[in-house]
């Protein structure tokens, strides 16, 4: 076997090393390619570059549209490169469930970072992926991180399940609000609050600053009665402007604090521990499903139960069970 795609890869995987923007896209677009031969490539490069990740800070962010979700990553962004931090975003589009496609306009609406040299900036598409946020994320991360980025921020597509899935990959999960826009207590619910490590009240400013700290001491009265996640951190809300700037330099201290306490308890490495188990099941899962897709003789029989519990033929587990009874073979006593 020739050595070039070897020599190909380690050359690669330097040039991420060195910060290489080009090299960075490209090792991305490789690992999010679903073609075998890629698939292969994608890993042997993500184990060369295993040793150079970890080190960055993982903060998920996440909202309703209108929220300000675009326009508070600018800011925040734009601050921290400030300070000389280099932020990589990873901005999941919802992928369409008719076409399959996605808009993927996150560095239109993100302009002035995505030209900001100590930022970037990836939009994926969801690929109708369960939870909203790109199958291939986490090894997006990691690629981020050994190309030297301190903060990996993962913008989800909504308010749904994707706070579940998100939640498992990151350190930090802050929820973005929206003064007097309907998220009160009762459009939110129970387990997102008890996801959320940080609650950020954005528009605080103008007409909305009242409502905002209305909401925030809705909010902090609510986090009282959610056990807290973690014995080194107890749940915090905030208030924020991403218009006016203000409340940044706070978040960002905020999210060093909860790095910090976790750090000092052991419970960071915990969660490290717990997102790589989360990672190896989302796999297992996700194998699966593309292994009894493209079974060849098994298909006849998919298309046979989709028929058959579309038309009220039989209960939808039972179907189930027989196919993968069918795919994994009959089950030993």
């Amino acid at each position: 076997m020739s050595t070039a795609p070897l020599d190909d890869l380690k050359d690669l995987a330097a040039r991420i090393r060195s910060g290489e923007r080009r090299a960075l896209a490209k090792a991305i677009t490789l690992v999010e390619s679903g073609a075998a031969e890629d698939r292969g490539l994608g890993e042997a490069l993500l184990t060369e570059l295993l040793p150079d990740t970890g080190r960055a800070l993982r903060l998920g962010l996440s909202g309703a549209p209108g929220v300000g979700k675009s326009t508070f990553i600018e800011s925040f962004g734009t601050y921290l490169t400030g300070q000389g931090i280099k932020v990589a975003v990873l901005a999941i589009d919802p992928s369409s469930v008719r076409s399959g496609g996605s808009i993927l306009g996150d560095k239109t609406r993100m302009e002035k970072l995505s030209r900001n040299p100590n930022a970037f900036i990836r939009p994926s598409p969801s690929g109708g992926t369960l939870g909203g946020v790109a199958r291939r994320t986490r090894e997006v991360m990691l690629l981020t991180e050994a190309a030297g980025y301190d903060l990996v921020l993962v913008e989800t597509v909504g308010v749904g399940q994707s706070e579940i899935a998100v939640a498992d990959m990151v350190d930090m999960f802050c929820l973005l609000l929206a003064p007097a826009g309907g998220d009160d207590l009762q459009g939110i619910k129970r387990g997102i609050m008890e996801l959320a490590d940080l609650i950020i009240i954005n528009k605080a400013d103008g007409d909305l600053l009242k409502p905002a700290r209305v909401a925030a001491a809705n909010f902090t009265g609510a986090l009282g009665l959610i056990q807290p996640k973690f014995r080194a951190w107890t749940s915090q809300v905030m208030m924020a402007s991403a218009l006016e700037g203000t409340g940044i330099e706070e978040v960002w201290e905020r999210a060093n604090a909860f790095r910090a306490a976790l750090a000092e308890t052991g419970e960071a490495e915990t969660l490290r521990a717990g997102q790589a188990k989360a990672w190896l099941w989302s796999e297992i899962r996700e194998g699966l499903v593309d292994a009894l897709m493209s079974e060849k003789t098994l298909k006849k029989a998919l298309k046979k139960a989709e028929k058959a519990v579309a038309e009220g033929e039989d209960l939808p587990p039972a179907a189930a069970r027989a196919l993968l009874a069918g795919f994994m073979g009959p089950s030993k006593p």
